[in-house]
């Protein structure tokens, strides 16, 4: 059984923009991470309905599948004031998100930023505690699951590619060090035991084109999904899991697993 180390944790307030990093987190059996992708900018003509919220595949938001410019901005959003900050050629927007002025304005920005061919600029939207999570279209559980980075593997990846890889890439929620490389990807079914916190593997994290995009330069450098399926036939890289047994985390705090 391996000793784990918890690396980093982050959660992404509003699917597509920048993450927000967090030393502590606390879970719940069947949760995801609070605060965890409770809201998006929906494209025109999404189809998302906040009053009757369904799962929805994630091109019909701003994401970087389709808009690698997301990687320039660097965004801060706090859920409980509503303040959503956008910083742009070295200026900061900001923007009240509980007024309907504030999230036109925001949406607006992030089209005329963005060049969207859109007919309209996207929409501002929530339903809690509907997720947008990319998993949410497979099942409500899957909708609540975390998404977890062994760091070895992105190492192992990029020794393979001769260049650097940076984790931000695959916009996980935890980041771990001290499997084997890719070991997680074989241990579906079992479990990270960290302190009170048991989390079981649900599935690998297949790989979409979102991953191409440097998160420093913001462009489409390495075509990673192609990538890893030429050179380990596959298109996986970290696995989903969910809170069996709710507790805190934090970085630097150590684990164990696979546990059956």
């Amino acid at each position: 059984m391996s000793e784990l180390t918890i690396v980093r944790m982050k959660r992404y307030p509003i699917k597509g923009l920048s993450p927000e990093p967090l030393n502590t987190v606390n879970l719940s059996a069947g949760e995801g991470v609070p605060g965890d992708r409770l809201f998006g900018f929906a494209r025109y003509n999404s189809g998302f309905d906040p009053t009757d919220p369904k799962p929805l595949p994630k091109d019909r938001f701003v994401v970087l599948l389709k808009e690698a410019g997301l990687a320039g901005l660097r965004t801060r959003f706090d859920a409980t004031t509503q303040q959503l900050e956008i910083d742009v050629d070295g200026r900061t927007h900001c923007f009240r998100m509980s007024e309907p002025q504030g999230k036109t304005d925001a949406a607006r920005l992030l089209y005329d930023t963005l060049e969207l061919q859109d007919p309209e600029p996207p929409r501002f939207v929530s339903s809690h505690p509907h997720r947008f999570t990319d998993v949410s279209v497979v099942s409500p559980k899957m909708m609540n699951a975390i998404s977890v980075l062994n760091l070895s593997s992105v190492d192992a990846l990029s020794r393979k590619l001769r260049t650097d890889i940076h984790p931000d890439r695959f916009r996980a929620n935890i980041e771990i060090d001290g499997l084997p490389p890719f070991s997680e990807l074989s241990s579906v079914g079992s479990t990270f035991v960290f302190g009170d916190v048991r989390l079981r593997i649900l599935s690998r994290t297949k790989r979409c084109a979102a991953t191409e995009v440097n998160p420093e330069t913001a462009l489409r450098d390495l075509n990673i999904p192609f990538l890893l399926r030429t050179h380990l036939g596959h298109m996986d890289m970290g696995v989903y899991v969910e809170v069996l047994d709710g507790g805190t985390l934090f970085a630097g705090q150590k684990g164990k697993c696979p546990q059956e």
